[in-house]
């Protein structure tokens, strides 16, 4: 069998592979980190006029109704450019979670927004995975109390959070009693923050079920990993440029088997994890009986092998990969990121062995 990306697959991630080198070069990146912006606008509003908001939201509603592998083909071009845009917590999260579990009249009002990258969201469901220190929010009503750690977005029009009984509900930035606090973050083409809420008003998703919020989840993991692999193919892409250019005792260290294997064995990590990562998108919509466990098993393996080419790559630089000197570290960063959220590889390995019968 011949599995592999169809000729609209392929067609998509090379338009926004090419807009993408075109718009987000490294220097675009580093404008970016000492901004205090919440993203790129202009690199997303060029995503939004070629259809990307609009990727996983029905023709109905304004979007272009395609599939969950399809979104893990574009989050693989943004983590291979560590684009700084909303696409994971507007597109991906939180249009899935309105079309899971909004009412009718809440999918008339925010999916048209969403699909034309209007409306972005911010995401505050990080306790999802495992309760924080600090961390929960508790509803009574319509009305929310807690914190939120670990928002993406955190200056979005609304924020999609969750409570301690994983109900789903949209706060608005300027709702009364919700207050912010930017939080230390590594990855500075993510700004986080704690979100407070005190007795704050918030609009409740109904619909949300169990089953909802873990394909929510599944969806999430998997396009993190797609990020993760696009990101890893840019560190031994670079590595190997580098390779070839650097010279020791008059020549390339890309000569020196040493560096050969190091890049060898990044390239064997990263070619199966790509055919892990595409039949995890596809098990969401066309395998459902398979999709969570394949969904915390692709989120475990590429944390561990997106660790290992940050790595490996970074040590075929010389360690100047953690300057700003060559921008490597944007990429490490990303990776280190996207390994935590949603929970980090222990967590979900576990969560794949309770789904197994195999611990209580």
């Amino acid at each position: 069998m011949d599995f592999g990306l169809s000729e609209i697959q392929l067609s998509l991630q090379e338009s926004i592979t090419r807009f993408l080198d075109e718009k987000v070069p490294l220097d675009r990146v580093r404008e970016f980190a000492d901004s205090d912006h919440a993203f790129a606008e202009d690199v997303w509003q060029g995503l939004c006029e070629l259809g990307v908001p609009g990727v996983l939201i029905e023709e109905k509603y304004g979007g272009i109704g395609l599939g969950s592998l399809e979104a893990v083909v574009i989050s693989e071009c943004i983590g291979n450019h560590v684009a700084p845009v909303p696409f994971f917590s507007s597109s991906v999260m939180a249009a899935t979670a309105i079309q899971l579990c909004g009412s009718d009249s809440q999918k008339e009002k925010y999916l048209p927004r969403l699909a034309t990258g209007e409306l972005t969201v911010g995401l505050g469901i990080s306790e999802l995975s495992g309760r924080r220190n600090g961390g929960g929010i508790t509803s009574s009503g319509e009305s929310l109390t807690g914190s939120a750690l670990y928002v993406l977005e955190p200056t979005a029009e609304l924020i999609l959070v969750a409570d301690q009984k994983a109900r789903l509900f949209l706060v608005e930035r300027g709702a009364m009693g919700l207050s912010s606090r930017a939080m230390p973050q590594i990855d500075r083409t993510r700004p986080i923050a704690t979100i407070d809420l005190d007795d704050t008003p918030a609009e409740s998703l109904v619909g949300s079920t169990p089953s909802g919020i873990q394909a929510l989840i599944d969806l999430g993991r998997v396009t993190l990993s797609a990020d993760t692999l696009g990101a890893s193919q840019s560190m031994l892409d670079q590595a190997i440029a580098y390779s070839l250019q650097r010279e020791q005792f008059n020549r390339v260290i890309g000569s020196f088997q040493a560096v050969k294997h190091m890049c060898a064995e990044m390239a064997a990590e990263i070619e199966p994890s790509r055919s892990l990562v595409w039949y995890a998108g596809h098990a969401l919509d066309e395998v459902p009986e398979e999709s969570h466990l394949t969904a915390c098993h692709t989120k475990a393996h590429l944390s561990e092998v997106g660790t290992f080419i940050g790595k490996t790559s970074t040590v075929v630089h010389g360690g100047m990969g953690f300057t700003d000197l060559l921008g490597l570290h944007y990429w490490f960063k990303r990776i280190g990121f996207n390994r935590q959220y949603l929970g980090g590889p222990e967590y979900v390995r576990e969560e794949a062995a309770r789904i197994q019968g195999l611990v209580a």
